[in-house]
């Protein structure tokens, strides 16, 4: 695994691939960050951008190694806070000294020297990497239509480059830049310079760009969010494929695209292969030839070989991708919006246009947009533009589509199924189809994909062809997904010599504008989330409950609570593994009256239990660690999961509660701010737990590994993928444990532990074994 150490000498950072730090994904820090934090109250530099002063690590700020602040919060509008890092005595007291002294003239950092001290490093994995790009293009060179260069204008795509010209013939690959119309300014400069440079060099360079403009396409489609990233298909994956369709004059091209993709980027990215067919897009290879760099490595590289630079680092921005992101927030939207308001501003009223707010407050709009409350949207409930055009119901064997003002040509989709003899009727009139069909006839057959090995059935695509027709605004991701170039868009829709590949129909709902705009139906609002309604567990009930078990008293005869609350609590003692399914006192409820009541070991295993109810896992799942959300989000984002406001208010005060009790005072896993009584922010933090708690670790993996299905064997790269959704919960979601700790504790274990589990940490591999003739009950008996 890739690390390093700062260098006080240089005030750089020097690669150490055995005995550094495990990589954090460091990026300089310039003036111009620096003046937009107000760091020059605190300490004096000149104010040049050449340079950079200092390493940043997310929100930690480090000087010649040393990390001498960190930033706080930070929202579209408001700048992040400074908390300067104050000297400790020996016994972890903080003193008035900063470990930096106020005043202190910054020493800029020595480019020349920290590269020449890299250098060796640096050569080994040019040429390991330029190896592999070389030996990529041989395997396919005789068998792909084309090569290119998918560059966006950041650091990894500048990076990435340079290696394929080093590595391959100039007049053997193209560049292609997706245009997203979103792009940075400063990315805007970078291309141009980049472009010139490549005709300079005799290499092809193009830019594709969707024929939506994004004040377009976000009336459209709605705001992209987090769930309903249509942006990248309509924006840039689409155009790209559509633009290389032209290049090459062939619409069934085949080629590889050479991707900047890290693994060190986040926890999805550190999954990826290499190579891989059709998943960057269809019917294409991509070969992710820095996948393995770090950060450290792209700004090294960059440093060494004098590369150009996006202006958009040096404001503070940590990425350079889209304006307004939904993928964004925090302390990146305010430096976004602090050098670019001029462009952000339109995106920024149209999410405020397209919002329906109960109150019409003026300071709620403002709320949604800041807190973020816009990117949490799992659909179109709250916007404006959102109308369920598409109704489907059933009478006796019929199924009755009916559509409203449909947006194109239903008897063109409904090509896609000419293979099939479908019975259907349509009635047409005031701008109204209502479609008829008898529903067993599509209830036995599936449609198969030509070039997948997944398949939908008849219905599903019969549903999606009518979606495509209410919805349809000709976004061209159809037409890109089509390899064979038999649907088109240019004179409005047609599809010609179809030849039933369904690739048109691998879309959330067959289509994106569909899926986007959705309005759920029916009473299906998970109203589970809210377990406890107004009534979630206080202190003195617990240790009540407790102290009457040990003294062998009956605490469901003799308690203080009222009809509500007893249900509710014993729920939360269930859900901790306390009671049974027949309400009896389990293995746990007996471990915990035998110890200390404050054992954080017994509160980590009850905590690992209590991530399964439904409440819990909301905010596990939905709240990422040390990440500060406001009340008003939160809110947003339990309406969105179906909630009524009052509902969510009540999971929020819940939340406090859940602070309150031991979870909260012994593992510290959540903080409350109030303000006047009211809840004015929440946050999920890393517990208490360490190397010293690893059974708690054990436990949870068993409770994982018994809730996936008896599935026994993972990587540690799975636990430490936040966005992987199955029935368990990783240890790593639950207690928030890094990588690091996650090796050190899995190492213990098995060293200590061997009839439970088995940990090889091979490169890449990480495998965890746990033994299948124990449960997680099985480990309550290590304590």
């Amino acid at each position: 695994m890739a690390r390093y150490i700062y260098d006080s000498e240089t005030g750089g950072i020097l690669l150490q691939y055995f005995d550094g730090i495990t990589s954090n994904e460091p990026r300089p820090v310039y003036a111009t960050e620096l003046n937009i934090l107000g760091v020059d109250e605190y300490w004096d530099y000149e104010n040049q951008d050449d340079i950079p002063y200092m390493w940043a690590e997310a929100n930690h700020y480090y000087y010649k190694g040393i990390k001498i602040f960190d930033t706080k919060g930070g929202n579209l509008y408001e700048k992040p806070k400074i908390e300067i890092i104050y000297q400790k005595t020996e016994k972890e007291k903080l003193t008035e000294n900063p470990v930096l002294p106020f005043h202190t003239k910054l020493d800029k950092i020595k480019i020349k020297e920290m590269c020449e001290k890299n250098k060796e490093e640096l050569n080994i994995l040019e040429q390991l990497t330029c190896k592999k790009i070389y030996n990529e293009y041989c395997k396919y060179k005789d068998k792909l239509d084309c090569f290119h260069v998918a560059f966006s204008g950041g650091k990894d795509s500048i990076v990435l480059l340079e290696l394929v010209k080093k590595a391959l013939p100039k007049s053997s690959f193209i560049v292609l830049f997706g245009d997203t119309q979103m792009e940075f300014p400063d990315t805007y400069k970078i291309i141009d310079i980049v472009e010139e440079g490549c005709k300079k060099e005799g290499i092809e360079f193009y830019r594709a760009k969707s024929h939506l403009k994004p004040e377009e396409s976000w009336r459209l489609f709605g705001p992209p969010s987090r769930a309903l990233r249509w942006c990248c298909s309509v924006h840039k994956s689409a155009p790209q494929t559509l633009k290389l369709r032209e290049i090459l004059g062939k619409k069934d091209y085949i080629g590889m695209d050479f991707v900047g993709v890290r693994a060190f980027e986040s926890s999805t990215r550190a999954t990826y292969e290499e190579e891989n067919f059709g998943k960057k897009q269809k019917g294409q290879y991509s070969f992710n030839a820095i996948l393995n760099w770090t950060s450290a490595d792209v700004w090294l590289y960059i440093y060494s070989n004098n590369l150009p630079i996006n202006e958009a680092y040096k404001k503070g921005n940590s990425r350079a991708g889209c304006l307004f992101c939904p993928m964004g927030g925090g302390k990146g939207d305010f430096f976004q919006y602090y050098s670019y308001s001029k462009e952000m501003n339109p995106l920024i009223s149209i999410v405020k246009d397209l919002y329906i707010n109960d109150t019409d407050s003026q300071e709620k709009i403002n709320s949604y947009v800041f807190s973020g409350g816009w990117n949490a949207r799992k659909n179109g409930r709250d916007l404006t533009i959102s109308k369920n055009n598409y109704k489907e119901e059933k009478i006796g064997q019929d199924l009755i589509i009916t559509i409203k003002n449909p947006r194109s040509d239903w008897r063109e989709w409904i090509k896609i199924l000419s293979n099939y003899n479908l019975n259907y009727d349509i009635v047409s009139n005031d701008n109204t189809l209502k479609i008829i069909i008898n529903e067993n006839s599509l209830d036995k057959n599936l449609v198969k994909y030509s070039n997948n090995s997944k398949d939908l059935s008849l219905k599903r695509v019969f549903k999606q062809v009518f979606k495509k027709a209410s919805s349809c605004v000709g976004c061209k991701v159809c037409e890109a997904n089509c390899r064979y170039g038999h649907i088109s868009f240019n004179d409005g829709l047609k599809i010609n010599g179809c030849i039933q590949c369904y690739e048109c129909q691998d879309l959330v709902n067959g289509c994106l504008l569909y899926n986007s705009l959705i309005i759920p139906t029916g009473d299906k609002r998970k109203l589970s989330i809210n377990s406890f309604a107004n009534h979630a567990p206080k202190p003195e009930w617990i240790k009540d409950f407790v102290q009457n078990y040990k003294n062998n008293v009956d605490f469901w005869s003799n308690n203080t609570l009222g009809p509500q609350q007893i249900p509710r609590f014993k729920k939360f003692v269930k859900s901790c593994g306390f009671l049974d399914n027949s309400n009896k006192p389990t293995k746990l409820l007996n471990l915990l009256s035998n110890k200390r009541y404050n054992s954080i070991d017994i509160w980590g295993i009850a905590y690992a239990n209590f991530a399964y109810n439904t409440q819990s896992r909301w905010y596990i799942e939905n709240m990422e660690i040390d990440t500060i959300y406001t009340r008003d989000k939160i809110s947003d984002m339990l309406v969105e999961e179906g909630l009524s406001r009052d509902d969510s208010t009540s999971v929020i005060n819940a939340f406090k509660r859940f602070c309150d009790i031991p979870f909260g005072v012994y593992l510290k896993f959540g903080n409350v701010k109030l303000s006047n009584k009211t809840i004015k922010t929440l946050s999920r933090t890393k517990t208490s737990l360490d190397n010293n708690n690893k059974l708690v670790l054990l436990y949870s993996l068993y409770k994982y590994a018994e809730e996936c299905g008896d599935y026994y064997q993972f990587s540690l790269s799975t636990l430490m993928d936040m966005t992987i959704k199955s029935k368990g919960i990783s240890p790593v979601k639950i207690f928030g444990f890094s990588r690091d700790e996650m090796e050190v504790m899995l190492s213990g274990l098995s060293s200590k532990y061997t009839d439970f589990i088995d940990y090889t940490p091979t490169h890449g591999l990480e495998k965890i074994t746990l033994m299948d003739y124990h449960t997680s009950q099985d480990v309550l008996d290590l304590f």
